[in-house]
């Protein structure tokens, strides 16, 4: 079998994954090559994601490469992962799931309870979740990869950075976690934590068997799949703060996951347990609009 073409963005972290790919791949006898590419999520670091528009910032660009065969697969962050993909594109593989809670990086002690705390992120749901639990808290808008935005605090910016556990352990940086925060409060975004890998239906039937067999872990794929469905119902993108986790209980799924109104005056959780992935998503998201997350996500629209 000729070597599998790698797609992947070229930071730090992007082409951490892609080269954790390719040894996996190597380690089960394939052959591989890494491709770069910029996309557009890399390129405008001065405006924030949500107003980008969320639907593939991270990955318009590798998916025309998919389409047209210059590479066999991309690596992504899961949680970059629009909740529906275009047209002939699907997620052959999920990485098995690294530790998923979100954690706060600095260079000093971070206490919650300082009145002049300032903590950079570009995420809305974590803004809004802080809004909510913690109101005091001030957040600055901050992009770019991760020794970028280190520097922008350092520089004065903020006294700590919200971060994703997954993403801050792959680089290094454990030593700089001053707090992680409680999955019971902050509910992980969709996929956060693992690793997803796209192809296209063009792609070769025994490559993809080969890949998916080398890459993907089936019990992250089960919850991954779970959070999946949740976010395809709602329509939520990596810009709208919603939110899931599922977890594994003998043979069945329990999915929690929920809504927060971007001022943090309004969070919905609720938990389903089922042994189908898709119906957990689906049942969940159904119960979260029926409770008032309809009118919490048209507002969130509206503000957007």
């Amino acid at each position: 079998m000729e070597a599998i073409k790698i797609g992947t963005r070229k930071s730090k972290l992007a082409l951490w994954q892609a080269e954790h790919v390719a040894t996996q791949l190597n380690n089960a006898g394939l052959n591989t090559e890494l491709v770069l590419q910029e996309t557009k999520g890399d390129k405008v670091l001065d405006v924030s994601i949500a107003k980008i528009g969320s639907k593939g910032v991270f990955t318009e660009e590798l998916e025309e490469q998919l389409a047209t065969g210059v590479v066999d697969i991309a690596v992504h962050s899961a949680k970059d992962m629009q909740s529906r993909l275009p047209e002939g594109f699907e997620i052959i593989a999920f990485s098995e799931r690294e530790k998923i809670n979100d954690v706060i990086v600095g260079d000093q002690e971070i206490d919650l309870q300082n009145p002049n705390l300032v903590l950079g992120t570009s995420s809305t749901r974590r803004v809004a979740l802080f809004r909510h639990f913690y109101p005091h808290i001030k957040t600055v808008d901050v992009r770019g990869n991760l020794q970028t935005r280190i520097q922008k605090m350092r520089d004065g910016l903020c006294d700590g950075l919200v971060l994703a556990y997954a993403g801050v352990h792959r680089m290094g940086y454990d030593d700089m976690i001053g707090h992680t925060l409680s999955d019971e409060e902050f509910i992980p975004a969709v996929g956060q934590g693992s690793v997803a890998i796209e192809a296209h239906s063009n792609l070769d039937a025994e490559k993809r068997a080969a890949i998916r067999q080398a890459l993907n872990d089936p019990n992250t794929e089960k919850r991954l799949l779970a959070e999946r469905a949740y976010l395809a119902k709602l329509e939520g993108g990596c810009s709208i703060p919603v939110f899931a986790l599922a977890q594994l209980q003998g043979n069945d799924i329990r999915l929690q996951g929920g809504i927060v109104s971007l001022d943090g005056g309004q969070r919905l959780v609720k938990t389903i347990t089922t042994p189908n992935p898709a119906a957990a998503g689906e049942q969940l998201a159904d119960e979260i609009l029926a409770a008032g997350g309809d009118k919490i996500l048209a507002e969130i629209r509206k503000q957007l």
